[in-house]
């Protein structure tokens, strides 16, 4: 095989890295083979030990394995922030979501709602707390298994409402996304990625984020629903 980095991701960058990596290859002629899964799933092979020499998740995500030894302190880097967003099968009811006030009396006339493993979800999980919503095994909460998305619950008549990155929810069929969280009850969440410590190649792991990493990605990252996100000095 021609030079090349290995890594695993969330789900949330998947289709963002896979045309980032398309790019790169052709650019540099190093192949960037990703495997994204669920991040709760995708935390716990990188420390486990599974041989990759990246990893790209949620910053706190990150943060919990670069203090654990596990990514290389002072390595990582911030790629993306990427707000949550609600989205209702295609052809459904469109309600109100453009206040919190209206997100909830949306949410609280849905039978079902969708929502996913990983920050998008937790979020959703503490506005219903908030909210004095139930989230018991009894209440409308369907929560997607990590790696599945919530477009497809939706899609699939699972759930009457779907809360997700938007950049999981674009392009998804058989949805139609209604907007952007509102104030009040909006989440943004900042992606990043650091060097295993295990890997040999981290000059080239550096060079691949130092390009994810750079402006002339900008465009790129918004027509996927995200935002640019610059590492504090």
């Amino acid at each position: 095989m021609k030079e090349h980095v290995t890594g695993i991701s969330s789900m949330a960058t998947r289709a963002l890295l896979a045309e980032l990596a398309a790019a790169y290859r052709a650019a540099h002629g190093v192949e960037v083979l990703i495997e994204s899964v669920g991040g709760v799933d995708a935390a716990r092979r990188v420390a486990a030990g599974e041989p990759f020499d990246h990893v790209l998740l949620a910053r706190d995500a990150i943060d919990a394995l670069a203090g654990a030894g596990h990514v290389a302190a002072g390595s990582v880097v911030d790629l993306v922030r990427s707000p949550m967003a609600v989205a209702v099968r295609a052809g459904a009811p469109r309600p109100d979501v453009g206040t919190e006030a209206a997100l909830r009396r949306a949410v609280e006339g849905a039978a079902t709602v969708g929502c996913s493993t990983g920050p998008s979800g937790n979020h959703l999980l503490r506005l219903f707390e908030r909210w004095g919503l139930d989230t018991g095994p009894g209440g409308p909460l369907r929560q997607a298994p990590p790696g599945v998305p919530v477009a497809r619950l939706v899609a699939e008549g699972g759930a009457d409402l779907g809360f997700q990155q938007l950049s999981e929810l674009l392009g998804q069929p058989g949805i139609e996304v209604l907007g952007l969280m509102p104030p009040g009850a909006d989440f943004v969440t900042t992606f990043s990625a650091g060097l295993c410590t295990g890997s040999a190649r981290a000059a080239a792991v550096q060079a691949w984020l130092r390009h994810a990493a750079s402006p002339a990605t900008d465009d790129l990252k918004r027509r996927h629903g995200m935002e640019p996100a610059r590492t504090a000095s």
